[in-house]
């Protein structure tokens, strides 16, 4: 189909030979393609895509497409080729660190999400082996996290009571680990990376806010030593459950133990921040704090005055679970809700962490391939008595202060991990309950960014909308209603702005070509007989195309009532609209009757109007009438 301009051509042939007419380039459009056309480009661009090899490769690597799909898929596999020694020893350091800090905390993360403690170190094993071969990230701390297990224990429970059988509750997990990995490999195959996008950084902060608060009011249960606790997680049931709890018997040793051991906790991370050289003191006081208490326990027999002990860690190695995994469960549905749900949680709590630190040192993330890591890393981790692992910001930024260079020290992490399920298991047996409570709240302040909510708070008020939507959402509800108020406001956000947006009266600053919105330019000059408007939509179609219209008419209507008042002669009256048209990108055939009834409305009252800026979207019109109607009233170029 051609669109032929003849006032643009008629001016371009004035020109002079040399210069084509802009007809030349629009006309022609070539036939789309067909769906299966569609589809196989997709495939080929996106999935099968191949990165132009750098010139520093050797013959054999470049030659040789399979080592270089093995590349693509096993980063490892380029950056240990350059691996040196000094690397080693600064990754060593620092993977010893990080397990001091791991091995406390998965345990707390563990009872979290309603486990046993040795599968909160089960998932400190095999996950970061997986993404040690497959992520891009050089600091990132994989392992078992806060938000995530909370994430699990409330949504779980929904199907299955921990308390009533621990064993179903196990597999179920299991089985909600391998979705949420399917879920992330998925998403890193088929590049769907925007997906994460829908939890935006305003829903983030006050999903993390919120669930902090929760998180902590759950660990009264061990902080004080409670035995009839509630499984719910909104604040209002949790306070209830505290304080008819403490009506009856409870040990307050429970509390002085964690409680003292949290504070020296927090002086020690108040150390480390005052002075970053002594990292190493936060790092290490989780660790110190768990062989104190457990000391302090064993020694003194506190286990039979009331203190509540972890009691039995099962000893060894991960073991497999691939006969665990529920696909013919009756709640497999619901199972793979809560898979999608978690895969998008530590996704974007991963991602996020990644590129910040990547930011720091210099180098790109790539989300698609840190999407297959998760993924493949969480299917493993199913498979091996793990649930759903995801990058630690506490625990990578410990990580990153110890001088990590490579991913090397996760597997450093895992090593010591794996060889602490062998040897420390029976040490821990008199670890107080208490003490992983005090851990657990330690890590939570990092969680709640009150300067990030305050920034939002200046910048967007719609977007802080957001941010109390999923902090009170998660706080007096649930998790997963706090996500759906976040994500379904953010929906309705760009709805919004899509089927409402701005029509701005624009004018000519002086001494300038420049047109601007006469609100946020005062300044600006009208034109006498001219209202000059601004579509701020890229889009006019069925959904906003009679709002657009209507606010048209609606701002021709005011100038007319203004000219009534001021009685302006008719040679000073409002004669032309012109639209300017260079934010819109595409038209429907609901944009084009509005366009076209807009102007029999103003013709009727002896009012033209002109287009200009819309050639972007031109092209995207399809139709012929259509291109009839913008020939009509194209605005030429001698004309402004």
């Amino acid at each position: 189909m051609g669109i032929e301009l003849q006032n643009h051509q008629s001016h371009h042939e004035e020109a002079g030979p040399a210069e084509e007419p802009i007809s030349r380039w629009l006309i022609n459009t070539p036939e789309p393609p067909s769906m299966w056309q569609e589809l196989v480009g997709y495939i080929r661009t996106n999935v099968l895509a191949k990165k132009k090899h750098r010139r520093n490769n050797t013959k054999n690597s470049s030659s040789n497409p399979v080592y270089s799909c093995l590349k693509s898929v096993f980063p490892i596999l380029s950056w240990g080729r350059q691996y040196k020694l000094n690397f080693f020893k600064k990754d060593l350091m620092a993977g010893l660190t990080l397990a001091s800090l791991c091995i406390p905390q998965s345990i707390g993360y563990a009872n979290l999400a309603g486990l046993d403690p040795e599968y909160g170190l089960y998932t400190s094993v095999v996950p970061p082996l997986i993404y040690s071969t497959m992520g891009t990230s050089r600091e990132l701390a994989i392992g078992p996290v806060a938000v995530v297990s909370l994430l699990l224990s409330s949504m779980v429970r929904d199907i299955q009571d921990p308390v009533t059988d621990p064993i179903a509750y196990r597999k179920i997990v299991f089985t909600v680990t391998f979705f949420a990995g399917a879920f992330q490999a998925i998403f890193g195959l088929f590049r769907l990376g925007f997906l994460v996008d829908f939890l935006s950084h305003a829903a983030l902060v006050g999903f993390m806010a919120g669930a902090a608060i929760v998180i902590g009011l759950q660990q009264l249960k061990g902080l004080f030593g409670l035995s009839h606790f509630t499984n719910k997680t909104d604040v209002v049931s949790v306070l209830s459950s505290v304080f008819h709890s403490l009506h009856h018997p409870w040990q307050p040793l429970n509390f002085v133990i964690g409680s003292s051991f949290l504070i020296f906790i927090l002086l020690a991370r108040f150390i480390g921040k005052r002075n970053k050289k002594l990292f190493w003191i936060p790092a290490m006081a989780p660790l110190v704090s768990v062989v104190l208490a457990t000391l302090i326990v064993y020694l003194t027999n506190a286990e039979t005055r009331g203190v509540k002990i972890v009691k039995h860690i099962k000893p060894g190695f991960n073991q497999l679970s691939v006969n665990q995994l529920q696909f013919k469960s009756p709640h497999l549905g619901q199972i793979a809700k809560i898979g999608l749900i978690s895969a998008i949680i530590a996704l974007t709590e991963a991602i996020a962490v990644g590129r910040s630190f990547a930011t720091i040192k210099g180098y790109r993330l790539d989300g698609n391939k840190e999407m297959m890591a998760m993924g493949f890393m969480n299917i493993a981790g199913s498979l091996s008595s793990c649930y759903v692992a995801t990058g630690s910001f506490s625990r990578t930024a410990v990580n990153f202060s110890a001088g990590c260079e490579t991913v090397f020290s996760n597997i450093v992490m895992a090593i010591t991990v794996m060889l602490s399920l062998e040897v420390l298991t029976r040490f821990l047996y008199f670890t107080p309950t208490a003490i992983l409570a005090s851990i657990i709240l330690s890590a939570l302040p990092g969680l709640i960014d009150v300067s990030s909510a305050l920034h939002i708070w200046k910048l967007d008020k719609l977007d802080f909308l957001v941010l109390i939507a999923a902090f009170f959402g998660v706080l007096f509800a649930s998790v997963e209603i706090g996500l759906l108020l976040a994500v379904g406001i953010s929906f309705a956000r760009i709805m919004l702005s899509s089927i409402r947006p701005n029509i701005e009266a624009l004018g000519r600053l002086s001494k300038t070509d420049i047109f601007g919105d006469i609100n946020q330019y005062p300044m600006a000059n009208k034109t006498p007989g001219l209202l000059t408007l601004r579509i701020s939509s890229p889009l006019l179609c069925f959904a906003n195309a009679n709002f657009i219209r209507d606010r048209i008419l609606n701002s021709v209507q005011e100038i007319e009532e203004e000219e009534n008042e001021q009685e302006v002669t008719k040679e000073n009256s409002l004669q032309v609209v012109i639209l300017d048209m260079s934010c819109v990108i595409g038209v429907d055939t609901s944009g084009v009757v509005a366009l076209e009834e807009l102007h029999q409305e103003l013709a009727s009252n002896d009012i033209q109007i002109r287009h200009a800026n819309n050639m972007g979207f031109e092209k995207e019109v399809s139709d012929v009438f259509c291109s009839a109607l913008f020939q009509k009233y194209m605005v030429d170029e001698d004309d402004g």
